[in-house]
């Protein structure tokens, strides 16, 4: 008999285009195997929104898996450990796997390459990290040429068809129960907003795809435009790869409009930060430009008042309508519309001056999208501390930002104190006089938080 052929789950859960599954099942019988493994990760294991989206995604593999007849086995712990034990309990000695970049998943790979044959491939980006570098033979670092270099290198491989067959081992090794995992909220529970906002698993990427088709043209105009929400909402289930960005190219590959071409580099984007992440493993935990972590910010460690606006930013209790819609619409459905994302963040780093490593892993607990490359790159960019970055003194202003891109449906939606109000008021109802007693004053002034901003630069330069 064949040996078992392991493949190893983890942001790749789907049966299409999935090129570790589809080898493994040309090379004998399939034991799939999804190790949850908290303690690799660190700081990055999953959020709680995250985890609520993993269970979903892990249940939809399994009921897909079960219609083959063939099962998911779930382990939790050390992930070189667990498959180690797969390996010696099922006498299987190759591993398939997708080829990860985490700098966690990049050790493990490493580890477990050791002692078992470790098959990697590519799968979850248009192209492996690496692929384009610069004239000298470099990875590149900044974003606009190297999304010029991927567009030189277009198409990218073509996607894979499920699995013909997936044939069934002798024996199963253990399992773990997946509610076991209390991956779910229950005390309290407070993922109802999740359940109304999304639909979890491939089935529903490809229907979120399908309504993509026909909103993609308008996309260019429409991503910012908060209460219109043009966007895709394809980010969790390209984060947790119950689709691919390979098969949303090949879809698109034949329009024409600017909306998606102004797609189509947003998932060069993705491209990018696993690149970034390659070459600053810990790009989503340490600012890239010397000077900002001790000269600049107003770290909530040292004072309980510093504590108090970071806990207000969290809350959506700012008064700046526009960023308390964007942190409500986070912690009520997992996900925020992306031009209220820079907001939002713009406002911590810039008007409340809290080190941005604050909002990234707020923002790592609160997405069902959160990823390690995207979410340490988006906020580096904006704070002004990365390798492709924002200028820190480019500071957005959040209401007439507000006022510009009509969002006064989106603040009646989720700032209900305020659904009374009409434009421009909405926008900021303290200004025209007319703020709620229910709904806070602002935190601090947009002027004077500019100013304040500024000047702790200047300081932080030695100017």
């Amino acid at each position: 008999m064949t040996k078992p052929q392991i493949v190893w789950l983890r942001r790749d859960l789907r049966l299409a285009d999935q090129p570790a599954l589809f080898a493994a099942a040309q090379a004998g019988p399939v034991i799939p195997v999804y190790v949850l493994d908290d303690a690799a990760a660190g700081s990055h294991a999953y959020g709680g929104a995250s985890r609520w989206w993993l269970h979903h995604s892990l249940e939809d593999l399994a009921k897909s898996l079960g219609k083959r007849n063939s099962r998911l086995i779930l382990r939790r712990g050390d992930a070189v450990e667990e498959l180690t034990k797969v390996a010696e309990e099922t006498g299987a000695e190759t591993i398939h796997a997708i080829r990860h970049y985490e700098p966690w998943w990049r050790k493990a790979q490493g580890k477990l390459a050791e002692t078992l044959d470790l098959q990697l491939y590519d799968g979850n980006y248009l192209f492996p990290a690496g692929h384009v570098t610069t004239g000298s033979g470099d990875p590149y670092k900044i974003y606009t040429p190297f999304s010029k270099a991927i567009l030189a290198e277009m198409p990218p491989r073509d996607e894979l068809p499920d699995p013909e067959a997936i044939q069934l081992p002798d024996s199963w090794p253990d399992s773990d129960d997946l509610a076991d995992w209390h991956l779910l909220p229950t005390k309290p529970d407070w993922s109802g907003g999740l359940h109304d906002f999304w639909e979890v698993g491939f089935d529903a990427a490809f229907d979120r795809l399908n309504w993509w088709q026909d909103h993609v043209a308008d996309y260019d105009e429409s991503r910012n435009l908060p209460s219109k929400d043009g966007s895709s909402r394809m980010s969790p289930h390209l984060h947790f790869g119950e689709i691919t960005p390979v098969q949303i190219w090949h879809r698109f590959k034949d329009k024409r409009s600017q909306g998606w071409k102004t797609f189509e580099k947003e998932l060069i984007w993705r491209d990018y930060a696993q690149n970034v992440i390659c070459q600053f493993p810990a790009y989503a935990k340490e600012s890239y430009r010397d000077g900002y972590d001790d000269g600049l910010w107003r770290n909530p460690n040292r004072g309980h008042l510093i504590q108090e606006d970071l806990e207000a930013w969290q809350r959506g209790q700012t008064g700046y309508p526009i960023v308390d819609a964007g942190m409500r619409q986070l912690w009520q459905t997992g996900w925020m519309h992306n031009r209220v994302r820079m907001i939002c963040a713009s406002f911590l780093v810039k008007h409340l001056l809290i080190d941005w490593t604050h909002g990234e892993q707020w923002f790592w607990d609160c997405l069902v999208d959160a990823d390690y490359g995207s979410n340490g790159t988006n906020w580096q960019w904006v704070s002004g501390t990365g390798v492709d970055s924002n200028m820190f003194v480019r500071i957005m202003a959040p209401l007439s930002q507000s006022e510009k891109f009509d969002a006064t449906g989106y603040i009646r939606e989720y700032v209900p104190e305020l659904a009374s109000l009409d434009a421009p008021y909405i926008h900021d109802p303290e200004e025209h006089g007319c703020r709620p007693k229910n709904y806070p004053a602002k935190m601090i002034g947009h002027r004077e938080a500019r100013e304040r901003a500024l000047a702790a630069y200047r300081q932080m330069k030695g100017k």
